[in-house]
């Protein structure tokens, strides 16, 4: 697995009397288009696994550059992880992946979101969609608790057209099974299945003909998709969306919300 950590000097991305500035802790560049970075976590922050915050730097008109980030660390944890696509033209993420430790970021502490455990029915089985980096909201539920003690059994999928955009994937799965608090659950509970749809790997597939073509049930032994027993929470490219709801609600799946729990959610605040 080759992961890269740079370090590139620069200025102050932001001055240190912003309000809702936090400190960053720790980057990690998995790759020339992805990286991960950790932040001190705003007292006041109190998130449910699964939900985005405002994140960002102050602009050169000295106005905030802010964009929606799913938080990828679980609600216990002490600091916060972002994961992102380095995007070259990008308003804020050619800022973004740049930033150095001790480098300040905006986090606003006023989280929102569709993909968390209040949105859905009880359950089985708890079936977790992603591509790219929709895998973040995902990154943080599979290391909470109850998650675990809500279902029987957690499936993460996670699609990416390379391997190696699935590092951080592997990662995260990696330290959450020696993690104390978690790990015993995940070890008996989490069933983990990346694939790749343009480089060759032993595994290789969209998520849509993966659950349609019956692949992923039969390599997990799993049954077919039953609203009654399992539920599902997508975080893909609106294309991915729009079809997983389409496979689902053919399946007789209703989609769940804050307000009105049910068999399925999307977040629609992604798409990448």
């Amino acid at each position: 697995m080759n992961i890269v950590n740079k370090v590139v000097s620069h200025d102050a991305i932001i001055p240190p009397g912003h309000p809702n500035s936090q400190a960053v802790r720790s980057i990690r560049h998995w790759s020339d288009s992805l990286f991960s970075f950790r932040v001190t976590r705003p007292r006041s922050l109190r998130f449910r696994s699964g939900e985005f915050v405002m994140i960002g730097l102050m602009g050169d008109n000295k106005k905030p550059l802010m964009r929606a980030y799913s938080i990828a660390s679980p609600s216990w944890d002490d600091e916060l992880e972002f994961y992102s696509i380095k995007a070259p033209n990008g308003p804020l993420t050619s800022r973004l992946q740049r930033i150095q430790v001790g480098d300040l970021v905006i986090v606003r502490p006023k989280p929102v979101g569709t993909l968390v455990l209040d949105a859905l029915l009880p359950g089985k089985r708890l079936y977790l969609i992603a591509t790219g980096t929709g895998l973040a909201p995902f990154a943080s539920l599979i290391g909470d608790p109850d998650v675990y003690d809500r279902f029987d059994q957690v499936i993460l999928t996670h699609t990416t057209r390379t391997a190696s955009a699935l590092a951080y994937g592997h990662e995260v799965v990696k330290n959450l099974l020696i993690n104390p608090l978690v790990g015993k659950s995940v070890a008996e509970k989490l069933l983990y299945f990346p694939t790749t749809t343009k480089e060759e790997t032993p595994r290789m597939g969209r998520p849509t003909t993966l659950i349609t073509s019956g692949r992923l049930s039969t390599e997990l032994d799993l049954p077919t998709l039953n609203p009654e027993t399992d539920k599902v929470m997508i975080c893909g490219s609106i294309n991915l969306n729009l079809q997983m709801k389409t496979i689902l609600e053919q399946a007789g799946f209703a989609e769940g919300s804050n307000s009105q729990p049910g068999d399925y959610v999307v977040e629609k605040s992604f798409a990448g």
